[in-house]
């Protein structure tokens, strides 16, 4: 069979090493261009919300089996059955309950929402934009306080306690900080009156870059690493070392580690993930119950001041100088 004249037998081997770099943008579009299309068809919010979450995190399931990055990161039968109740309970019915009583309770305050601070006349893009920021402007200094905070730490230690990373144990939150975060990223717009079509985009945009935050498939970001809070990135968070993992602590958008000298991507392959507590309970209902243990894992794993970090720049290690490595100086 003769060849077609434009075929190269590059061309097989250059596609390879594009599409680590094509994943996030083309599933990421596929998600907003699907929820876009379900609702310009009157598809009810909340099943276009979930049916492009689910579609677009099982796409990433998929891809992170067929092309790993990292081979001992595939997670066990155990991990799969304690991140998919996590993903029920924490990442589903908690928040559920958490907006139903919400509602309930702003439904008693007698003030008018469209006379505050929110812009609600903005396009559904922009206000959905200024949510994502303001969010993770919020979320940002909550993380570094759960880091810095022992009783903080007690709690967030559960979404550390991993030695692996994938796509579903994104979801591996006690619900005690779930708590918190509703606070932050639910609440306080509620209480703007900010409308229910922009909190669903600003859900579809978190929950997307969530999975691919935590997946263990072979993906490559470029210039998007000073954009968005990447799984290249991610990863250096969830170092077993905790002078290491206190970096990137974004969850959407990664600008506030650039601003605030929290952004670190060195060109080396990360070590090892996890806490320094290495009997750390890994069942959901022991899990529930570890940060209440009388002796505190927050002191297995020290905490790192918060003004630590806050002099470096894109590309430095937590407690780096210019140009060293992790573990020097």
């Amino acid at each position: 069979r003769r060849a077609l004249p434009f075929a190269r037998a590059s061309d097989g081997l250059s596609m390879s090493k594009m599409l680590p770099y094509l994943w996030y943008p083309l599933l990421f579009g596929a998600a907003i261009g699907g929820f876009c299309a379900m609702r310009a068809n009157d598809v009810p919010l909340l099943i276009a919300l979930y049916t492009s979450i689910v579609l677009t995190g099982l796409a990433i399931v998929v891809l992170e089996i067929s092309d790993a990055q990292r081979s001992d990161w595939r997670p066990r039968k155990t991990d799969v059955c304690t991140d998919a109740l996590y993903m029920l309970v924490t990442q589903i019915a908690t928040p559920r309950l958490l907006s139903m009583l919400a509602l309930v309770l702003i439904a008693r305050l007698v003030y008018d929402p469209s006379s505050g601070p929110w812009p609600h006349q903005w396009p559904l893009a922009a206000q959905a934009l200024l949510m994502v920021l303001a969010v993770d402007f919020m979320r940002y200094w909550l993380h570094r306080a759960c880091h810095r905070v022992p009783l903080l730490w007690r709690l967030h230690e559960v979404h550390h306690s991993p030695d692996i990373i994938y796509t579903l144990n994104t979801a591996r939150f006690h619900p005690l900080e779930k708590l918190l975060h509703f606070c932050f990223d639910t609440v306080l717009f509620l209480l703007l009156g900010v409308a229910p079509e922009v909190i669903a985009v600003y859900a579809l945009l978190y929950s997307v870059n969530g999975f691919f935050q935590h997946c263990n498939a072979r993906v490559r970001y470029g210039f998007l690493n000073y954009l968005v809070a990447s799984a290249e990135t991610h990863r250096w968070h969830h170092a077993r070392d905790p002078k290491t993992a206190s970096c990137n602590f974004s969850n959407t958008t990664i600008i506030w580690d650039l601003l605030f000298g929290t952004w670190y991507l060195p060109r080396n392959e990360i070590p090892d993930i996890g806490i320094m507590d290495r009997g750390y309970p890994q069942g959901f209902c022991a899990q529930m119950l570890a940060p209440f243990r009388s002796k505190s894992a927050a002191r297995d794993h020290q905490s790192t001041d918060l003004s630590r970090g806050q002099s470096r720049g894109p590309g430095q290690g937590p407690g780096q100088g210019p140009g060293q490595e992790p573990g020097q100086g």
